[in-house]
């Protein structure tokens, strides 16, 4: 690994077409040492066994995805999300990866009560952030962009996400930073500062904003280079705070998911050096 890959994560779904040997195996041949991992595949590969390929590669998991939908009314519903995210911070742990990211739910089917919807977030935390910890886990809020505040995450900025964040100990609550979903935002320089001065930056993100949007909003990230987002400029700013964490690429993209996964990290890390750093 050369000094300027130290900080670079490969999250799974950047590259989905791999199999999680296959991305073992890449990362490892690529020179990149962690990588951020998505729950379906590790349930169907196995915690344990997908743990092990991981240390056998030599590779750190600086993140699961996801926890979190955690705003419905009904207590039975409410119940079963807190079970799974339970479930979740289990897994998170058996992989040593220190952080769960959490996308916190939409509104429920009728609701228009945004306030509601975040005070039942809370809840959930108050719960949840104690199992976590004594877990070794840490839970971190994923401000979505505010076009999917409906029906995937009633959390949109940055503020929103720390103003939840900060009930807790910064040890079990803090936030994703995702270039992604806040760059549109003038308040998002401060409230990077803000999560940085209280600890809160539990997982850095990165991805490019690019138009006309492809057909399908959740496939529509960027490769880094390609869009709107002064990626090194986010960067810079996060790195002043003190984070010196990982660096996480996390690109769903249809057209970089059907090209050799080889020549596509290559693309990655070529883009990473040359926006990112």
């Amino acid at each position: 690994m050369t000094e300027d890959l130290a900080r670079l994560s490969i999250n799974q779904e950047t590259l989905k077409q791999w199999s999680l040997e296959k991305l073992a195996a890449g990362c490892t041949a690529a020179g990149i040492s962690q990588v951020g991992l998505w729950r379906a595949p590790v349930q169907e590969y196995g915690a344990e066994r997908a743990a092990k390929l991981m240390r056998d590669a030599g590779l750190t998991v600086t993140s699961l995805c996801r926890g979190g939908f955690l705003t419905a009314l009904d207590e039975a519903e409410r119940a079963r999300a807190l079970d799974d995210n339970r479930a979740a911070i289990d897994e998170a742990a058996t992989l040593a990866a220190d952080t769960l990211v959490l996308v916190s739910g939409g509104l429920p089917p009728g609701s228009r009560d945004l306030a509601g919807a975040r005070e039942r977030i809370a809840d959930a935390l108050a719960v949840l952030g104690p199992y976590a910890s004594a877990r070794g886990v840490r839970l971190a809020i994923e401000p979505l962009h505010p076009m999917f505040a409906s029906d995937r995450c009633v959390v949109s900025t940055l503020g929103q996400a720390l103003d939840l964040a900060e009930r807790f100990p910064a040890e079990q609550v803090g936030v994703v930073v995702d270039t992604y979903h806040i760059w549109w935002d003038d308040l998002a320089p401060a409230q990077i500062v803000r999560a940085g001065a209280g600890g809160r930056i539990h997982s850095f993100q990165v991805a490019d904003w690019i138009t006309p949007l492809p057909a399908g909003v959740l496939l529509g990230r960027g490769q880094l280079g390609d869009g709107s987002i002064d990626l090194r400029g986010f960067r810079e700013i996060v790195d002043a705070t003190g984070f010196t964490g990982p660096i996480e690429v996390e690109i769903f993209n249809e057209g970089l998911w059907a090209r050799d996964g080889a020549e596509a990290l290559a693309e990655v890390v070529e883009r990473y050096r040359e926006h990112v750093l």
